[in-house]
């Protein structure tokens, strides 16, 4: 076959190699609009499931992502003046320039072409049996037919800045700082022996109280440094270089798509899904779509079935993490409720935030329920058990 992909990132990239691992003769071509080596974005985040279907389907590349990787299992937050600690899963995160270098290596090494610096603006590619919009959330691809597609954004109330750091945390880091507008809190995680990603996060009042609406880049960096002076323990916030190296305030659009698929055109990654980044699924699920599609697509090429199995499979396996990421969402955007709660009762509701059952329980109920929950097996069961008709049932009315 002739397979064409739009953009540069992860999805593209590790789709091609499955692609030619599947048929060597396979000509693929992966177009990026922006030059080698060029990437927004500090670190991101994936689990250790991730890494074994990574390795199952790759294993050259699953173990250069590994390593390059660095892990943390505690998860550490700050609030106020108080400090705790929370053992969970272990997780891991890598440089989000050097994943996508270990991914492009790999894929020229298997005959994959990679052209940078090419904006495609059009799907018009002669002879190509498919053509992937990997190209992200404003995919001009996808904008061409976006009524086909069904897509809708929904933007969130707070306002976020991507951030890196030369302060290297150990833990995921959480940190909430309460100032005379409100409360601004961070999340923090390293990704290599260098650099941490430290994004910031606000409510809009809050924002414009401390006057990061109308700052300079330099002021809006140096006031966060000194709202996280403790944390950051005498080190500087790096912003993006396109930027000035100024923080660049964005509120979070949450795009889904009705249909993933036109004619020969098909959609994958965040041109076809976002999620909230307090999950810090979006790298894993672009990942995921490369490796549906490549699965849909095994054998005899029937264009029809294949991208409708793709489709069926993905949107099936998103419902449960969209519906995480948006009760994720919804928690920061209500901190008022949970952040006077003893700094460990906010944790624990912090690693319960992705529960439809919590915005409808008063905290301290929650908390005490999940408690007997985790000693009770019966609890437990009840809670998996109408946690996701829960959820169902509130998305349909949505």
């Amino acid at each position: 076959m002739k397979l064409v992909c739009v953009g540069g990132g992860p999805a593209g990239l590790y789709f091609s190699i499955l692609m030619k691992l599947q048929n060597p003769e396979h000509d693929i071509t992966v177009y990026e609009r922006n030059a080698a080596g060029s990437t927004y974005g500090w670190g991101v985040t994936y689990w250790g499931d991730l890494f074994d279907s990574l390795h199952g389907n790759d294993p050259a590349s699953a173990l250069a992502v590994r390593q390059d990787s660095v892990r943390w299992r505690d998860g550490v937050a700050y609030v106020r003046d108080r400090r705790t600690v929370h053992r969970g899963d272990e997780g891991f995160a890598i440089s989000r320039r050097r994943l996508l270098d270990v991914l492009a290596v790999r894929a020229r090494s298997l005959g994959v072409r990679l052209e940078f610096g090419c904006e495609i603006t059009e799907a018009d590619f002669p002879g190509a049996d498919l053509v992937v919009a990997c190209d992200g959330i404003n995919s001009r691809l996808r904008a061409r037919h976006s009524g086909h597609f069904g897509t809708e954004v929904t933007v969130g109330n707070n306002t976020y800045a991507w951030l890196g750091t030369t302060k290297v945390f150990d833990s995921f880091t959480f940190a909430f700082v309460e100032t005379a507008h409100g409360w601004v809190w961070c999340y923090a995680y390293g990704f290599s022996a260098q650099h941490s990603t430290l994004i910031v996060e606000c409510s809009p009042e809050t924002w414009a109280g401390l006057g990061l609406h109308e700052a300079s880049q330099a002021e809006g960096l140096a006031l966060l440094e000194r709202l996280f002076a403790e944390l950051l323990d005498g080190h500087r916030l790096i912003g993006r270089a396109e930027a000035d190296g100024g923080a660049q305030w964005l509120r979070f659009r949450t795009l889904t798509n009705r249909n993933w698929y036109r004619d020969n055109l098909v959609l994958m990654g965040d041109a076809a899904h976002t999620t909230h980044y307090s999950i810090g699924a979006g790298t894993t699920l672009a990942l995921e779509d490369a490796i549906a599609l490549a699965g849909a697509l095994r054998g005899n090429f029937d264009p029809e079935t294949a991208l409708a199995r793709y489709q069926q499979e993905r949107t099936f396996a998103l419902l449960s993490v969209q519906s995480a990421a948006r009760y994720s969402a919804q928690w920061y955007e209500n901190l008022p409720r949970y952040v006077d709660l003893a700094p460990d009762r906010m944790f624990a509701l912090l690693g319960q935030r992705h529960s439809p059952l919590l915005p409808y329980v008063p905290p301290q109920l929650y908390y005490r329920i999940n408690q007997a929950a985790e000693r009770l097996e019966a609890f437990r069961r009840l809670k998996r058990w109408l946690g996701p008709r829960l959820a169902r049932t509130l998305h349909s009315r949505a």
